[in-house]
């Protein structure tokens, strides 16, 4: 099973971008994560139907579409600005999402995940991109895993993902990996 990786944090030395690192540590046996390289992001014009056309030829939508296409799920780790998504995963899940009959996101298992330096981890900003990915028709794992104070924890452990947090972040890569492999048996039987 080949997860996806997607940080929305655009920063060099991101938390979330460590805890998506981090987490390759947690994955399932059958499994393998793979990052999104974030120059994707970082280039993504912005969704506009205007240029998401047939012939649309543009190669950083194209990698994107392509690497979600052979992704069998999906684990995005979000910071949280201002209370909600960062813009760059927001028009990630845009151009994935259509056009609504072809989306390439439409059935692909998803988890999200966050880290942030505030109190609470970046749990509404999760809220938000849970919401987003279900409405994009992604089948989202209704989970929470949010690392607070990430700066504190990644002084102290040299890493925003502790020992003490691994087993559930482990629980939340299983389900998403158990629901690729339904995916998976059902394309079999089909």
């Amino acid at each position: 099973m080949r997860i996806l990786g997607i940080t929305g944090s655009l920063r060099k030395d991101s938390h979330n971008s460590l805890l998506l690192r981090s987490a390759s540590r947690v994955v399932p046996a059958d499994a393998e994560l793979v990052e999104l390289d974030v120059e994707v992001l970082r280039n993504l014009p912005h969704y506009d139907e205007d240029l998401d056309t047939p012939d649309q030829d543009d190669p950083w939508v194209r990698k994107l579409r392509a690497e979600v296409t052979d992704a069998d799920a999906l684990l995005l780790v979000t910071p949280e600005y201002n209370g909600g998504l960062p813009s760059a995963i927001k028009n990630a899940v845009d151009w994935v999402s259509r056009p609504p009959q072809a989306a390439v996101i439409k059935g692909k298992p998803a988890a999200a995940i966050s880290a942030s330096t505030g109190q609470f981890g970046g749990v509404w900003a999760q809220d938000h991109l849970r919401k987003v990915l279900s409405i994009a028709g992604a089948r989202v794992i209704d989970a929470e895993f949010a690392i607070s104070k990430a700066h504190e924890v990644r002084a102290e452990h040299g890493d925003v993902l502790h020992q003490d947090a691994e087993p559930e972040l482990a629980e939340i890569l299983e389900a998403l990996v158990e629901q690729a492999r339904i995916n998976a048996s059902f394309a079999a039987a089909a």
